[in-house]
């Protein structure tokens, strides 16, 4: 992944659980393989811990796209799969009522080794963020004002 600071260009979160999706992005980088520069990787325990609000919270903050990776069932905390599907199911009403689009946010299955998923979901979040634009602009012409401040 190259560096860059560019403003201009939408921002992609990762939220990756140590057990799966961060061992999957971790195989990537392994590989050289190179993916956006706009993508910012945190290694979560389980992304059950994070509630719906949390969503909101950081598109208003100008995170344009959300991955969550997480290793679907293999994950190691009893409940957490399910628990986080149910709080991302929750969060889609909440984006919409501020006038975000739901393809914003997205839970996927990414194991230890899946290198070729974890590519495609980053480079199709990439795509479709560079067709809607910024997050901040989407809620802005939803409330009929100027942008919201980060």
């Amino acid at each position: 992944m190259e560096n860059s600071s560019d403003c201009n260009t939408p921002r992609i979160l990762i939220l990756a659980t140590t057990s799966g999706g961060y061992a999957g992005a971790d195989a990537v980088g392994q590989l050289h393989t190179d993916y956006p520069n706009n993508t910012y990787i945190l290694p979560v325990l389980c992304p059950s811990m994070f509630n719906e609000d949390f969503y909101f919270r950081i598109f208003k903050r100008g995170i344009d796209g959300v991955i969550v990776m997480y290793s679907g069932t293999d994950s190691p905390y009893k409940g957490g799969p399910e628990r986080a599907a149910e709080l991302i199911n929750k969060a889609y009403p909440i984006m919409k009522d501020q006038g975000i689009d739901t393809r914003r946010l997205k839970l996927t299955a990414i194991c230890t080794v899946c290198t070729k998923p974890f590519l495609k979901e980053v480079n199709q979040m990439n795509t479709l963020l560079h067709e809607i634009g910024f997050v901040k602009d989407e809620m802005a012409a939803f409330s009929g004002g100027e942008p919201v401040a980060a």
